[in-house]
């Protein structure tokens, strides 16, 4: 076994289009990371499969998100996608017997929240959902930044 968690990571593509977040947040977090190699991506196409994990130094490139999930080179599965796609993929991946790692909110409405949260419980399975714009030091600096530029000029006193 290795001595570092191999993850899997949906939503972290190259091309134009992408969401930004799984490139320029967990791809960059999982490099700096010691005890993590980032293992696989996943897209929605072959070729941007293919490009993303060349881009981001992983070994394999999958557009199906079942033959990741069951892929036991990966540990541990990051899901960066938009809410609409969340609950089909932490499903498959909990289904799959894998930990997920989901960015916020885990699903559109509170019922899709509790059935992951379930399945994960009634199985056992680990999970956790991120919340990196609460700490990361770039979104915390703009806030507030931003907050106190609005608070100067809507002061009574501006």
């Amino acid at each position: 076994m290795t001595d570092k968690i191999r993850v899997g990571i949906v939503g972290a593509t190259v091309t134009q289009g992408g969401s930004g977040w799984g490139a320029n947040a967990h791809v960059p977090a999982l490099k700096a990371l010691p005890g993590y190699e980032l293992k696989a991506v996943c897209t929605a196409h072959e070729d941007t499969a293919k490009a993303s994990a060349a881009a981001f130094g992983a070994e394999r490139g999958f557009h199906r998100f079942g033959d990741m999930a069951a892929h036991p080179e990966v540990d541990l599965i990051v899901v960066c996608v938009r809410v609409p796609g969340h609950r089909e993929l932490v499903m498959a991946g909990l289904q799959a017997g894998k930990p997920v790692l989901c960015e916020w909110p885990l699903g559109k409405n509170l019922a899709e929240a509790q059935e992951m949260a379930g399945l994960a419980s009634q199985r056992s399975i680990k999970t956790i959902v991120g919340l990196q714009a609460r700490s990361a030091p770039a979104i915390r600096t703009r806030v507030t930044s931003s907050a106190r530029a609005t608070s100067a000029t809507c002061s009574p006193r501006a």
